[in-house]
Protein backbone atom coordinates (compact mmCIF):
# COMPACT_ATOMS: atom_id res chain seq x y z
CA UNK A 1 0.00 0.00 0.00
CA UNK A 2 0.94 3.28 -0.92
CA UNK A 3 2.26 5.33 2.51
CA UNK A 4 0.35 8.74 3.45
CA UNK A 5 2.49 10.05 5.98
CA UNK A 6 5.49 8.94 7.28
CA UNK A 7 7.19 9.80 10.34
CA UNK A 8 11.30 10.47 9.38
CA UNK A 9 13.72 10.64 12.63
CA UNK A 10 11.40 12.57 15.43
CA UNK A 11 12.92 13.84 18.39
CA UNK A 12 10.98 15.60 21.05
CA UNK A 13 12.60 16.82 24.25
CA UNK A 14 10.40 18.61 27.48
CA UNK A 15 12.40 21.43 29.97
CA UNK A 16 11.65 20.32 33.67
CA UNK A 17 13.09 23.22 36.19
CA UNK A 18 16.20 23.81 34.06
CA UNK A 19 16.66 19.99 32.92
CA UNK A 20 16.17 18.78 29.48
CA UNK A 21 14.14 15.23 29.42
CA UNK A 22 14.15 13.64 26.24
CA UNK A 23 10.85 11.93 25.38
CA UNK A 24 11.11 10.99 20.97
CA UNK A 25 14.29 9.59 20.74
CA UNK A 26 14.31 9.61 16.36
CA UNK A 27 10.58 7.71 15.77
CA UNK A 28 10.57 6.41 12.10
CA UNK A 29 7.55 4.57 10.62
CA UNK A 30 5.37 4.59 7.52
CA UNK A 31 1.48 5.13 8.08
CA UNK A 32 -0.46 3.72 4.58
CA UNK A 33 -3.60 4.79 3.05
CA UNK A 34 -7.11 3.85 4.32
CA UNK A 35 -4.44 1.84 7.42
CA UNK A 36 -5.87 1.52 10.99
CA UNK A 37 -2.45 1.67 12.59
CA UNK A 38 -2.23 1.36 16.83
CA UNK A 39 0.16 2.96 18.70
CA UNK A 40 1.19 1.41 21.99
CA UNK A 41 3.98 1.36 24.76
CA UNK A 42 4.80 2.07 28.00
CA UNK A 43 3.37 4.77 30.16
CA UNK A 44 4.52 8.13 29.62
CA UNK A 45 6.66 6.96 26.51
CA UNK A 46 4.93 9.78 24.15
CA UNK A 47 2.59 8.13 22.07
CA UNK A 48 -0.23 10.88 22.26
CA UNK A 49 2.89 12.97 21.92
CA UNK A 50 2.95 11.72 18.09
CA UNK A 51 -0.51 12.52 17.88
CA UNK A 52 -0.14 16.13 18.78
CA UNK A 53 2.60 16.55 16.51
CA UNK A 54 0.57 15.68 13.50
CA UNK A 55 -2.13 17.49 14.57
CA UNK A 56 -0.26 20.55 15.15
CA UNK A 57 -0.80 20.79 18.43
CA UNK A 58 3.07 20.29 19.21
CA UNK A 59 6.19 20.63 17.44
CA UNK A 60 9.14 18.16 17.13
CA UNK A 61 12.37 19.59 18.25
CA UNK A 62 14.22 17.92 15.00
CA UNK A 63 12.63 15.60 11.96
CA UNK A 64 9.82 15.79 9.69
CA UNK A 65 6.32 14.32 9.05
CA UNK A 66 6.76 13.72 5.52
CA UNK A 67 2.78 13.56 3.92
CA UNK A 68 2.32 12.49 0.61
CA UNK A 69 -0.44 14.79 -0.57
CA UNK A 70 -0.41 13.18 -4.12
CA UNK A 71 -2.46 10.20 -2.61
CA UNK A 72 -4.89 12.59 -1.56
CA UNK A 73 -4.91 14.99 -4.50
CA UNK A 74 -3.42 17.98 -1.92
CA UNK A 75 -2.23 18.60 1.48
CA UNK A 76 -3.28 16.29 4.36
CA UNK A 77 -6.35 17.32 7.08
CA UNK A 78 -6.05 15.57 10.09
CA UNK A 79 -9.04 15.66 13.12
CA UNK A 80 -8.47 14.47 16.67
CA UNK A 81 -10.82 12.61 18.87
CA UNK A 82 -9.48 12.13 22.50
CA UNK A 83 -9.83 10.62 25.33
CA UNK A 84 -12.84 13.26 27.21
CA UNK A 85 -15.61 13.74 24.50
CA UNK A 86 -14.88 17.43 25.03
CA UNK A 87 -18.25 18.36 23.88
CA UNK A 88 -19.58 22.15 24.30
CA UNK A 89 -22.22 21.46 27.30
CA UNK A 90 -24.23 24.32 25.99
CA UNK A 91 -24.44 23.30 22.39
CA UNK A 92 -26.82 20.95 20.86
CA UNK A 93 -25.56 18.03 19.29
CA UNK A 94 -26.00 18.79 15.60
CA UNK A 95 -24.17 22.61 16.80
CA UNK A 96 -21.42 20.61 18.03
CA UNK A 97 -20.67 18.61 15.16
CA UNK A 98 -20.58 21.89 12.85
CA UNK A 99 -18.68 24.00 15.34
CA UNK A 100 -15.02 23.29 13.23
CA UNK A 101 -16.68 24.13 9.99
CA UNK A 102 -18.20 26.99 11.48
CA UNK A 103 -14.71 27.90 12.21
CA UNK A 104 -13.14 26.54 8.89
CA UNK A 105 -11.24 29.72 6.63
CA UNK A 106 -13.72 27.88 3.98
CA UNK A 107 -17.20 29.52 4.37
CA UNK A 108 -19.35 26.53 4.44
CA UNK A 109 -22.76 27.15 2.97
CA UNK A 110 -25.89 26.73 5.93
CA UNK A 111 -27.55 23.55 3.99
CA UNK A 112 -24.33 21.96 3.39
CA UNK A 113 -23.52 22.33 6.89
CA UNK A 114 -27.07 20.34 7.95
CA UNK A 115 -26.57 18.00 4.61
CA UNK A 116 -23.17 16.74 6.29
CA UNK A 117 -24.75 16.54 10.08
CA UNK A 118 -27.60 14.80 9.16
CA UNK A 119 -25.24 12.12 7.34
CA UNK A 120 -22.62 12.05 10.17
CA UNK A 121 -25.71 11.45 12.64
CA UNK A 122 -26.64 8.52 10.05
CA UNK A 123 -23.55 6.98 10.11
CA UNK A 124 -22.71 7.30 13.45
CA UNK A 125 -26.17 5.79 14.87
CA UNK A 126 -27.44 9.11 16.69
CA UNK A 127 -30.58 9.76 14.32
CA UNK A 128 -33.41 11.88 16.09
CA UNK A 129 -30.73 13.50 18.59
CA UNK A 130 -29.92 16.15 16.61
CA UNK A 131 -31.29 19.11 19.23
CA UNK A 132 -30.13 16.69 22.27
CA UNK A 133 -27.63 18.39 24.71
CA UNK A 134 -24.49 16.63 25.56
CA UNK A 135 -26.06 15.99 29.25
CA UNK A 136 -28.44 14.09 28.00
CA UNK A 137 -26.67 11.26 25.79
CA UNK A 138 -24.51 8.06 27.55
CA UNK A 139 -20.63 8.16 27.47
CA UNK A 140 -20.88 5.92 24.57
CA UNK A 141 -23.08 8.70 22.37
CA UNK A 142 -21.19 11.30 23.31
CA UNK A 143 -17.72 9.27 21.89
CA UNK A 144 -19.86 8.94 18.71
CA UNK A 145 -20.61 12.70 18.41
CA UNK A 146 -16.63 13.19 18.90
CA UNK A 147 -16.19 11.12 16.02
CA UNK A 148 -18.69 12.60 14.22
CA UNK A 149 -17.31 15.88 15.04
CA UNK A 150 -13.88 15.20 14.18
CA UNK A 151 -15.32 13.30 10.82
CA UNK A 152 -17.12 16.85 9.89
CA UNK A 153 -14.41 18.15 8.16
CA UNK A 154 -13.62 15.31 5.84
CA UNK A 155 -10.24 14.57 7.46
CA UNK A 156 -7.61 12.69 5.17
CA UNK A 157 -6.47 11.06 8.84
CA UNK A 158 -8.41 10.12 11.69
CA UNK A 159 -6.32 10.70 15.47
CA UNK A 160 -8.02 8.95 18.38
CA UNK A 161 -6.05 9.28 21.81
CA UNK A 162 -7.22 6.87 23.92
CA UNK A 163 -10.89 7.43 22.79
CA UNK A 164 -12.76 4.16 24.61
CA UNK A 165 -10.49 3.81 27.61
CA UNK A 166 -12.79 5.75 30.05
CA UNK A 167 -15.96 3.28 28.80
CA UNK A 168 -17.65 -0.38 29.94
CA UNK A 169 -16.49 -3.33 28.17
CA UNK A 170 -19.54 -3.58 26.93
CA UNK A 171 -19.93 0.20 25.13
CA UNK A 172 -16.24 0.09 24.29
CA UNK A 173 -16.92 -2.85 22.25
CA UNK A 174 -19.71 -0.92 20.37
CA UNK A 175 -17.92 2.01 19.82
CA UNK A 176 -14.56 -0.21 18.36
CA UNK A 177 -17.34 -1.82 16.16
CA UNK A 178 -18.51 1.26 14.94
CA UNK A 179 -15.53 2.56 14.66
CA UNK A 180 -14.42 -0.07 11.75
CA UNK A 181 -17.58 0.10 10.17
CA UNK A 182 -16.98 3.92 9.77
CA UNK A 183 -13.54 3.82 8.39
CA UNK A 184 -14.42 1.01 6.07
CA UNK A 185 -17.68 3.85 4.78
CA UNK A 186 -15.45 6.78 4.97
CA UNK A 187 -12.09 4.89 3.69
CA UNK A 188 -10.44 6.80 6.53
CA UNK A 189 -6.82 6.63 7.59
CA UNK A 190 -6.74 6.28 11.52
CA UNK A 191 -4.22 6.54 13.76
CA UNK A 192 -4.93 5.63 17.75
CA UNK A 193 -3.20 5.29 20.98
CA UNK A 194 -4.43 2.77 23.34
CA UNK A 195 -3.06 0.87 26.19
CA UNK A 196 -5.58 -1.92 26.08
CA UNK A 197 -3.28 -5.08 23.87
CA UNK A 198 -6.71 -6.74 23.09
CA UNK A 199 -8.46 -3.27 21.29
CA UNK A 200 -5.01 -2.88 19.21
CA UNK A 201 -5.29 -6.41 18.17
CA UNK A 202 -8.92 -5.66 17.34
CA UNK A 203 -8.85 -3.07 15.17
CA UNK A 204 -5.35 -2.36 14.07
CA UNK A 205 -4.16 -3.09 11.15
CA UNK A 206 0.03 -3.16 12.10
CA UNK A 207 0.67 -1.96 15.94
CA UNK A 208 3.54 0.07 16.47
CA UNK A 209 5.26 -0.24 19.62
CA UNK A 210 7.31 2.22 21.39
CA UNK A 211 10.16 1.39 24.18
CA UNK A 212 10.38 3.85 27.28
CA UNK A 213 11.59 7.43 26.98
CA UNK A 214 13.62 8.52 25.12
CA UNK A 215 11.22 6.52 23.16
CA UNK A 216 12.46 4.80 19.55
CA UNK A 217 10.05 2.32 17.82
CA UNK A 218 11.23 -0.92 19.06
CA UNK A 219 8.24 -3.11 16.87
CA UNK A 220 6.08 -3.55 14.06
CA UNK A 221 3.21 -6.16 14.02
CA UNK A 222 0.92 -6.90 11.14
CA UNK A 223 -2.22 -8.52 12.61
CA UNK A 224 -2.94 -10.50 9.47
CA UNK A 225 -6.35 -11.50 10.82
CA UNK A 226 -9.56 -11.04 8.94
CA UNK A 227 -12.74 -9.14 10.47
CA UNK A 228 -14.65 -9.26 12.34
CA UNK A 229 -12.14 -10.80 14.79
CA UNK A 230 -12.55 -12.54 17.93
CA UNK A 231 -10.61 -12.31 21.08
CA UNK A 232 -10.57 -15.76 21.90
CA UNK A 233 -9.40 -16.85 18.94
CA UNK A 234 -5.98 -18.17 18.88
CA UNK A 235 -4.36 -16.35 16.72
CA UNK A 236 -5.80 -13.41 18.32
CA UNK A 237 -4.40 -14.23 21.80
CA UNK A 238 -1.24 -14.91 20.83
CA UNK A 239 -0.96 -11.42 19.01
CA UNK A 240 -2.61 -9.95 22.39
CA UNK A 241 -0.13 -11.93 24.75
CA UNK A 242 2.81 -11.27 22.27
CA UNK A 243 2.03 -7.16 22.54
CA UNK A 244 2.34 -7.89 27.05
CA UNK A 245 5.05 -9.46 26.88
CA UNK A 246 7.30 -6.66 24.22
CA UNK A 247 5.57 -3.96 26.08
CA UNK A 248 6.62 -5.17 29.45
CA UNK A 249 10.22 -5.80 28.24
CA UNK A 250 10.41 -2.34 27.28
CA UNK A 251 9.53 -0.44 30.40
Amino acid sequence: MNPVLSFVNIKKAYHDEGEICPALDGISFDVCVNEIVCIMGPSGCGKSTLLRIINGLEKADSGTVREYPENEGGSLSAAMVFQDHALFPWLTIYENIVYGLRLSSHRVPEEELKERAEALLSLTHLDGFSDSLPHQLSGGMKQRVSVARALAIRPDILLMDEPFSALDTFTRRELEDEALRIRKETKTTVITVTHNPEEAVYLADRIVILSERPSVVSDILTVDLPHPRNPVNPDFIRLREEIIRLIRGKS
